[in-house]
């Protein structure tokens, strides 16, 4: 383990016990920054990670990640934020990590040392050769992620590694390699930490930009969102506002015409049709708002 950067000792912080609260943020501040910059290097990686994403999606594949502490919980939480995003399947993007649902909120001793368990916990899913696994490891080498990834490999199935190492058993058993160095953290081995972040930012790409690909987007308007709270609602109302030009009032009435399908309510106000009418539009467009209303403009011309 003394040869992983993310386990050395960070010299900036031997001093980090006798410093005041603004000195340790100050600290902490610092090396957050080397975090982008440990990103940006790996961007020709993460591009090539969407597109495999978005291929395999696009063919009925799913995202599927894995990984355990604090690498499997960034993993659930970037698939669980997907449904009410995007009104995604909980299905299309899956997060596993070594424990089972337990270890989200309690450490589950020599759970990520277990490599059947993750060929288990994919078997549990039915892996399959459209999917895309997501091994995350910050360290490079913990047996759940490799063995997961190794198993991925013999159903054909698309394999990507996230950690913060260089030079790691995880690039054997990916297709892609994705490992932003952010070097040693200010509490020496605490991944949860520059390493987290990073992690985090990473995951963001990959889903973000793969529901954009997919056309869950209309520019940077969130139109396949699923209005589960009043938040998001009002965000709903504002979004279908915004694109349209209506007032909100009017908005909110679309919506409520076209059970709350943000897509659905769009394309029924610039074509004047009705919901079942607006919802096969979007379906003829493969689910794109963009190409569903140039469509029918181009039908009416």
């Amino acid at each position: 383990m003394d040869h992983l950067i993310t386990e050395q000792n960070n010299p900036d912080s031997r001093a980090i016990d006798q410093m005041d609260p603004l000195q340790i943020a100050r600290l902490m501040n610092r090396e957050d920054l080397k975090v982008v910059a440990a990103v940006e290097k790996v961007l020709p990686a993460i591009a090539q990670a969407i597109e495999i994403v978005t291929q395999r999606v696009q063919r009925g594949g799913r995202l599927i990640y894995i990984g355990a502490g604090t690498s499997g919980r960034l993993g659930v939480l970037d698939a669980s934020e997907c449904p009410p995003t995007f009104s995604t399947p909980p299905s299309l993007v899956v997060g596993l990590i070594a424990g089972g649902h337990r270890a989200l909120t309690t450490a589950i001793e020599g759970a990520e040392d277990n490599r059947q368990a993750g060929v288990d916990d994919l078997r549990s899913v039915d892996l399959g050769p459209l999917d895309v696994v997501c091994g995350i490891a910050t360290s490079g080498r913990t047996p759940y992620v490799l063995g997961a990834l190794a198993y991925a490999r013999t159903l054909q199935a698309a394999t990507l590694g996230v950690t913060c190492n260089e030079a790691s058993e995880l690039s054997e058993v990916c297709d892609v390699l994705i490992a932003p160095v952010v070097g040693p953290e200010i509490l020496s081995g605490s991944t949860r930490l520059k390493a987290g972040t990073a992690t985090k930012m990473v995951l963001n790409m990959i889903s973000t930009s793969t529901m954009i690909r997919i056309g869950k987007t209309y520019g940077n308007w969130m139109v396949d969102l699923r209005a589960t709270n009043a938040k998001l609602k009002d965000r709903s109302m504002r979004i279908v506002s915004g694109i349209t030009g209506v007032s909100r009032d009017q908005a909110e009435l679309l919506l409520a015409a076209c059970d709350g399908e943000v897509k659905t309510a769009i394309v029924s106000h610039f074509q004047g049709v009705s919901k079942q009418d607006a919802q096969e539009i979007i379906r003829g467009a493969g689910g794109r708002l963009r190409a569903a209303l140039e469509g029918a403009q181009a039908r009416k011309s």
